[in-house]
């Protein structure tokens, strides 16, 4: 599976999930493709992410399986990582 995270250097929520993001990522062997709203523009108008920072996108098998935007708990990150 593959998360795309889209997030900002200013933005109070990307920060607070980038621990949940971390603990992810030594937990579960997925890949984390990472952009930034402010310098990534191009890329991240791909994935029509609206106004709500940090964006996760998940993918399995190159389809889209599941969004987030915002803050969220661990629980559903790995709910979503399960196939649940």
């Amino acid at each position: 599976m593959k998360i795309v995270k889209i997030n900002s250097l200013g933005c109070p929520s990307c920060i607070i999930m980038n621990k949940i993001i971390n603990q992810i990522k030594t937990e579960y062997d997925i890949e984390i493709e990472e952009y930034d709203y402010d310098f990534d523009e191009e890329e991240v108008a791909k994935f029509n992410i609206g106004k709500i920072l940090p964006v996760f996108i998940f993918y399995k098998d190159g389809e889209e399986v599941a969004r987030l935007n915002g803050e969220h708990k661990i629980e559903e990150f790995e709910n979503i990582l399960k196939g649940e």
